[in-house]
């Protein structure tokens, strides 16, 4: 039986992760091994792992290495502690193929750890763009590390192969998130009450975190933001950033402003099934999380999409974009929420997906020849017109 060891450092690559274990799990030729790090383990982030403990999935092992500081040394610390985690979980047992999904250093940091015990990579998410973050260079990297890809598009497809990929590795999976999505059943207000989140009239879902590129703008951005949500009119419910630089600030003043007004409310993690809910209710989802322009979509909602984060990404009609000023984002917030634009949504197509990705992903994990041919990889040279590409000399 061949193990599929996976990755997953945070809330929200579990979340879309999920229908690929469950599909590891059902498959008769595959035994799944869960690795569990990052934010998941961390109190600060709401201890996430418990999420997962209650999913029912067995944690093989779990890899902890704490953000010292929000600070660059601080990521760079943690990277160092994660991949040292890492290789001691590889050898006390060695997977058959190791599974990482997205951009997260902490996830770069289990790649790293992989390479010099020769494991097979496999890709979820590579060659999307997130022109405003160290996201943008640790998927690219994370791409050249893997030996199978999985694209939730074509054109992210066609740049994996551009990066020198073998097109014969590159598999069109489409998103997760959109899998778990279709079989998402939204809470009752009850239960939503339940767990602290009383909706009372229209409400935006805000989620902000760190641009890493531009960190030292952060405190700016994150009070225009803010400032647009108060002159809204609208209640909000705010979910802490991501643990990257600059983090803290973030939520010390999210605690300020959700403290200001019981219009608002701040919550750590709020689950699949909550999150999924708000985002089936909410009048819009304001920030500049990945969620807002892939999953969002596919509940028909009105996305204001702040700042340069999620620059390069594949976007529906449904994401409206601001910049990190507050008369641009309040302007993008009455426009989303307009009865107009929200009419124009009825019908629309998510383009990350049908549904069906975690059956391509573990279908090819299991049929995959795990041989020389995998792991001696070769760069594949795509033609091009050198006048056309290099302009002139």
């Amino acid at each position: 039986m061949r193990e599929i060891a996976v990755v997953t450092v945070a809330r929200s690559d579990y979340g879309i992760l999920r229908p690929v274990l469950r599909a590891i799990e059902a498959h008769r030729d595959l035994r799944l091994r869960l690795l569990v790090g990052g934010m998941h383990l961390e109190p600060e982030f709401g201890s996430t792992v418990s999420e997962i403990e209650a999913d029912g999935f067995e944690i093989a092992d779990r890899i902890a290495a704490p953000l010292d500081a929000d600070d660059p040394r601080g990521v760079a610390g943690a990277i160092a502690r994660g991949v040292d985690g890492f290789a001691s979980a590889y050898s006390r047992a060695r997977p058959d193929v190791l599974l990482l999904l997205g951009d997260r250093y902490e996830t770069f940091a289990a790649a790293l750890a992989a390479l010099p015990f020769a494991l097979p990579l496999a890709h979820v998410h590579g060659g999307e763009s997130t022109e405003g973050a160290i996201d943008e260079g640790i998927r690219h990297s994370l791409t050249k590390l893997s030996h199978l890809h999985f694209a939730a598009t074509e054109g992210y497809a066609r740049r994996i192969v551009q990066l020198g990929e073998e097109p014969w590795r590159v598999t069109v999976s489409g998103a997760p998130a959109v899998d778990e999505i279709q079989a998402a059943v939204p809470l009752p207000d009850s239960e939503l009450a339940a767990r602290g989140i009383r909706l009372r009239g229209p409400t935006l879902l805000v989620t902000y975190h760190p641009v890493t590129l531009a960190h030292q703008h952060t405190a700016d951005e994150v009070e225009a933001l803010l400032s647009a949500i108060g002159q809204s009119g609208f209640d909000a419910v705010l979910t802490y950033p991501n643990a990257d630089t600059s983090h803290r600030g973030i939520v010390r003043r999210l605690e300020q402003f959700a403290g200001s007004s019981e219009r608002y409310a701040l919550v750590r993690s709020l689950g699949s099934e909550m999150y999924f809910t708000l985002m089936s209710r909410a009048a819009a989802m304001v920030g500049n999380s990945s969620s807002g322009i892939i999953e969002a979509a596919s509940f028909e909602l009105p996305v204001v999409d702040v700042g340069i984060r999620q620059r390069g990404r594949v976007r529906a009609k449904n994401v409206v974009h601001a910049e990190s000023d507050t008369d641009a984002i309040l302007a993008a917030i009455e426009r989303a929420t307009s009865p107009d634009f929200r009419e124009r949504l009825a019908g629309m197509t998510n383009p990350y997906g049908d549904g069906h990705a975690a059956k391509r992903i573990v279908e090819r994990l299991a049929a995959v020849p795990l041989d020389e041919r995998l792991l001696l990889k070769r760069f594949y040279d795509v033609p091009f017109d050198s006048a056309r590409d290099h302009g002139p000399v």
